[in-house]
């Protein structure tokens, strides 16, 4: 991420805290004056952010947003047999490639497991990734919880393993994650069940949602839509597996280990990208 990148994340994270924190919505003008700039400079800062301007992201941050997602651009889920433990899934344009640890590797707790990590900028905050010699294993942000809890949170997944903070190790698989460029490859640590529903998220497109029902059918286990919804939430490597797209049936948000406030951002953000390009074509 380049240094304007960084500048605009900043802008657009006090925006964000701003209309998080109105009761109504707010003009372009009064944003632009809590940011201490013009409204056209502001206006053009935002779009270039998140594609769309201030009043329409609005719109995509409102509580009620997720309960139109499912209702406009709900994904079902449909056959078992397009959740397999091999193979690439895309996201967004970005092909990454997948690598499950085996079921005895994970029994032994990332014991003689080497992993490197650092912490980076996204679009949404701060993130701390964690990656081994095959592959990203941990991506988590840090701007709800705190850098030391994300850390922590991550790092007690695997209490065996031997920790180093060598950011440029990892280095090319995060900027291919975040610029949504390049190859990223992603190393998958976790029980097969745990296995299956990440990887079933992976077929979810950006700017669309299911539910977890959904995904306990898809992969082959309707009847277990609670353990769907723990295995969600222990998903390690955030935004890059969609655990944000996975909604309850009532449109309500349901959880987010990252955060509520995340998620919505998420949300909104790949539904006012998707909006945009669908409008550009």
């Amino acid at each position: 991420m380049d240094p304007s990148d960084r500048y605009h994340y900043h802008v657009i994270r006090r925006a964000l805290d701003h209309i998080d924190a109105a009761q109504t919505p707010l003009s372009l003008e009064a944003l632009a004056a809590r940011m201490d700039m013009s409204p056209a400079h502001f206006q053009r800062v935002f779009s270039r952010w998140v594609g769309v301007s201030p009043k329409r992201y609005q719109q995509y941050l409102a509580l009620g947003y997720a309960k139109t997602l499912l209702a406009e651009n709900f994904t079902t889920l449909a056959t078992a047999d397009a959740v397999g433990l091999s193979g690439s899934g895309r996201l967004h344009d970005l092909f990454l490639t997948w690598e499950a640890m085996s079921p005895g590797d994970f029994a032994k707790g990332g014991a003689g497991l080497t992993i490197h990590w650092g912490t980076f900028m996204s679009p949404f905050g701060p993130v701390i990734a964690m990656g081994t010699g095959r592959g990203l294993c941990g991506m988590g942000f840090t701007s709800e919880m705190g850098d030391d809890a994300a850390y922590a949170d991550l790092a007690r997944r695997w209490p065996k393993a031997t920790y180093h903070n060598t950011p440029d190790r990892i280095r090319p698989w995060v900027d291919a994650a975040l610029s949504m460029k390049g190859d990223a490859r992603l190393h998958m640590i976790g029980a097969p069940f745990q296995l299956k529903v990440w990887e079933a998220l992976l077929t979810i497109p950006s700017g669309h949602v299911t539910t977890y029902s959904e995904i306990a059918t898809a992969i082959g286990s309707p009847k277990a839509v609670r353990a769907v919804g723990t295995a969600v939430g222990r998903n390690p490597v955030s935004w890059l597996i969609p655990c944000h797209r996975a909604l309850r049936k009532s449109g309500a948000l349901g959880g987010y280990h990252w955060g509520l406030p995340v998620k919505r951002a998420l949300l909104a953000w790949e539904g006012a990208r998707e909006d945009a390009g669908q409008a550009a074509s």
